[in-house]
This record gives structure tokens, sequence and C-alpha cells, in this order.
């Protein structure tokens, strides 16, 4: 093709793109079904994810849970479980009413499985993703929540918690991505949820670590996303997830500028989840929560870094983090003291 024309071709679908960008936003697509569908879900023994087990559960889909903390991840099961016998006993009063018009999945299919591994070490996630393989069976919908922060400054902080960092919040999601991610190319089907930070999208002082394994998980996804595109395996779909600060307790004592945090303050966890559900579901690329984030992603780009730090000390954004680090360090010398160390 003439490149001129191309050129032509290639503004016209730019601008499509926008008008169907525009269309989401008013007219919200239909929800898609995960049904029967194995699930599997890192760090899910707390926080978000938990909450993602919890609403996939109710979407009915067969869930493999992972996690470090085998107790926290079978009370993340057991309540995944009372779920199902939920849905068991609507299912039965339905099908006792007469209303068998929709279809209703019987309990024996929605299972849940729960396994210890250290997504940080690699080993570990390839011989637990085998043994889902051989247990439960191929992955449909990878959500990498799994995360850790050292809370502490840069020349403070021990090089082992740096690389716990870097291995648990963005080399895992090399290798849960390469353990199952074959599959779902042979048959062109599935769907890869990136669960990130805004931190992954613009950076804060204090926590160097934290938002360069963030940035780095970020790159993973968009460049993922791009080879998936490049192979034109469509019926893969990925979905990045970059929210605002939690309140999960992951960064307790962060706090921005007193007059301004009332318009912005801490999200709520299953806010967060349920927007990042209706992301996935809907198959978006990528959901920022709060919206706010997208405009500030934008302004971080296009503005200098004086005009951005000036930004950062009017919002108390520039030292939000301090208070959070100052909290975990005396934690640590009063856990020291305890045990007499």
């Amino acid at each position: 093709m003439n490149i001129v024309v191309e050129f032509f071709v290639v503004t016209f679908k730019v601008l499509w793109a926008f008008v169907l960008a525009a269309v989401r936003w008013l007219v919200r697509p239909k929800e898609k079904s995960v049904a029967g569908q194995v699930c599997l879900i890192t760090g899910a023994g707390s926080g978000l994810g938990r909450l993602f087990a919890l609403e996939f559960a109710r979407r009915r889909a067969l869930l493999v849970l992972w996690d470090i903390n085998t107790q926290s991840n079978e009370e993340t099961a057991g309540m995944v479980r009372h779920i199902y016998r939920d849905l068991e006993a609507a299912d039965a009063a339905a099908l006792q009413a007469g209303n068998g018009e929709e279809e209703i999945l019987p309990h024996c299919n929605l299972q849940v499985f729960t396994y210890t591994c250290d997504v940080g070490k690699r080993e570990n996630v390839y011989l637990t993703a085998e043994r889902v393989r051989k247990e439960v069976g191929e992955v449909s919908v990878l959500v990498n929540n799994a995360g850790v922060v050292s809370g502490h400054h840069l020349l403070e902080c021990p090089d082992e918690l740096i690389e716990r960092t870097m291995m648990v919040n963005c080399h895992a999601h090399f290798w849960t991505t390469k353990a199952f991610l074959p599959t779902m190319l042979e048959i062109n089907h599935g769907h890869i949820v990136t669960v990130a930070s805004s931190l992954g999208l613009f950076s804060t002082a204090g926590v160097e670590d934290y938002c360069a394994s963030k940035f780095g998980v970020v790159g993973f996804h968009e460049s993922l996303s791009h080879e998936l595109k490049a192979a034109e395996k469509d019926g893969i779909k990925t979905t990045l997830v970059c929210p605002y600060l939690v309140d999960t307790g992951m960064f307790r004592g962060c706090r921005i500028r007193k007059e301004i945090e009332p318009f912005l303050p801490p999200l709520k966890p299953d806010y967060c989840v349920k927007q990042a559900m209706k992301a996935i579901l809907t198959d978006q690329p990528m959901i920022c929560t709060p919206r706010l984030m997208y405009i500030v992603t934008f302004m971080k780009s296009i503005l200098p870094f004086e005009a951005v730090v000036c930004m950062y000390r009017f919002l108390g954004a520039d030292k939000c983090m301090y208070p959070f680090i100052a909290q975990r360090k005396q934690a640590t010398n009063n856990n020291e003291a305890k045990n007499g160390i």
C-alpha cells in the first residue's frame, strides 16, 4: 500500500479508536462470563488478592489461590467455599421454583484449590504451576496480584529487601506468565491481569525499590500486550490495574497534605477491586482508580520536572511516604527490643 494512503488509513483508525472509547464511556459493554473457567490469583491470602478471589467466586469461576502464608490462604478459601454454598442453595431454590431458563452450574463444578507458593522464587513458581496443571487444569485467567514493600529509605534498606521487592513485585510476573501463557497461545484464549500501582506511572520519595518494581511490571505488561497484538492473538486479553493508595494497611501512615486529603483519600479496597473487576470483565486494557490518576500521569509526561516538583510539594506528595517509613522503622525497633536484639 502506498505510504500516503496508509497514513490516512492509520489516521482514520486512530480517530475511530477515540470514537469507540467514547462509546464505551457512555454505554458500558456487557460483562463477559468467567463461569467454569480456572482463575489463578497470587497473593490471595489477604488484601486485594482475597477480594479478587471473592469477586471471581461470585461469578462462578474455579479458583486457584496462591500465597506464601498457608493459614491466611486457607481462610480465603473458606470464604470462597461459603460463597459457593450460597450459590448452590440459590440454584437449588431456582430449580425447585421451576426457574430453569438460565444455565445453572452444578455445585460440584465450583471448587477452590490452595497452594503455598513464594512467587519471588522462580523454581517454586514453576513447580507449583506444574502441580496446578496436573491437579486442576489449564489456567484461563491469571491475576498477578502479590506484592510487598520494604518501607525503608534507599540508603537504609538492606540489599536483601530490595532484591525481595523486585522479585515479588516484578520478576514473579515473568515466571507466572511463562508458566501459563503457552497454553493460552495454543488455544488463543485467556486473560492476564497485572495489579500494579499508580506508583508504576509516577513516583514519590522514599520508596525507590517499590516504584522501580512497579514501573518495571508496567513496562512488562505493556510489552506483553504489544507482543500478543503483534502475534494476532486477539483471544488473549490483558488488563493493567493501577490504583491510587489503597487502604489495606500496606502503606499505613502515608499522608498527603491535610487540606487535600478529603478530596483524595485512600481508596476503599472493596471499591478498588469492584472497579478492577468491571475493567477485567469488559476486556478494558487499563484501569486507573480514581480517574484523576490519568490526568496526573498525563501532566507528569508533559510538564517540566521542576513544575512537577512544585505540584508534588503543593499536594504534600513529595514526602507522603515519610510517616509510613517512620512507623515501619519504629515497629522494627520495637520488635528488636522485644526480642532482646
